[in-house]
């Protein structure tokens, strides 16, 4: 923008430090971006896409190579982020994170083109630092945030570590697909059962979901005896049965109907044959479909 603001009139309510132009902006956005490199301090941004930038080869420095990069942006000031400062290896895990907040710290930056290089790596290995001096101790309840899901497994985000938390550890009942019930970005509370900071440069800690909640199956008990009939929904359909949720967190296992097929979010009236307290089980029969979900 070459032309000249003038600003000589009288405006009734005008304030001229609430009219910030686009280079304004932009300069404000570059001093946030020059600090933050000069005292190594956290940024984040959402990431905004997926590009390659060309780099010198570890093997061959003459030899330019593509590296693939998470592109975020702080105030329209473009960063690059590459794959091997990202903590991910391949570009299906990093497309995961597309519209995240992402943390990163910043490693150079050059302004005559307009970009800057950063890492998430080196972040995520401050943010541990400040997580295993925060006092936390095995036997606490903590938030994660989940960053990569797949059917069967969740990773989330404690505070610069990862750490993976298994189906049958999520939560209480059956579980049909992660994928469908915790996207990324969801937030849930998990219990701390081993820390090993052993090695500072690899920190594991081990967490549950399901150890963070109350266990539904006691009071359960009380209320679906053998013999009675309820009302439940199908959580889930297998080879070997069909899943029907009583309550947040109570599943029973009936076997399939023979003559009509059913499919998950189906209402049905369910008989209780019988009650495991020791395995935390019900076995149910589907008497009646009450409602085919649409």
């Amino acid at each position: 923008m070459t032309e000249k603001i003038v600003m000589n009139a009288l405006i009734e309510g005008f304030d001229p430090e609430k009219l910030e132009t686009a280079e304004q902006k932009r300069e404000e956005a570059w001093q946030k971006i020059i600090g933050a490199y000069q005292n190594k301090k956290i940024l984040t941004a959402q990431m905004v896409g997926i590009e390659t930038l060309k780099q010198p080869d570890k093997e061959d420095p003459e030899k330019l190579v593509d590296v693939l990069c998470a592109v975020v942006e702080v105030d329209q000031v473009r960063g690059l982020i590459p794959i091997h400062q990202f903590g991910v290896s391949r570009k299906a895990e990093m497309r995961a994170f597309a519209g995240q907040e992402i943390a990163f710290m910043v490693l150079s930056y050059d302004r005559e083109n307009d970009i800057f290089i950063a890492s998430r790596e080196e972040a995520r290995k401050r943010m541990a630092e400040i997580w295993l001096n925060s006092g936390v101790k095995e036997g606490d309840i903590i938030p994660a945030v989940v960053r990569y899901v797949t059917p069967n497994l969740i990773r989330a985000d404690i505070g610069g570590i990862e750490v993976k938390i298994p189906i049958n550890e999520v939560r209480y009942g059956w579980i049909d697909n992660l994928v469908e019930e915790y996207p990324v970005g969801t937030h849930m509370l998990v219990k701390v059962l081993k820390i090993d900071a052993s090695d500072p440069d690899n920190v594991k800690v081990e967490v549950s979901g399901k150890q963070a909640q109350e266990n539904p199956f006691p009071n359960a008990v009380r209320k679906y005896r053998k013999g009675t009939e309820t009302i439940g929904v199908v959580s889930g359909v297998t080879e070997y049965g069909v899943f029907v949720n009583l309550e947040a967190g109570v599943d029973s296992l009936a076997r399939h109907l023979k003559h009509e097929p059913l499919a998950k979010g189906d209402k049905v009236l369910v008989k209780i044959l019988d009650v495991d307290e020791e395995k935390e089980h019900f076995t149910t029969k589907i008497v009646r479909i009450i409602e085919k979900k649409k």
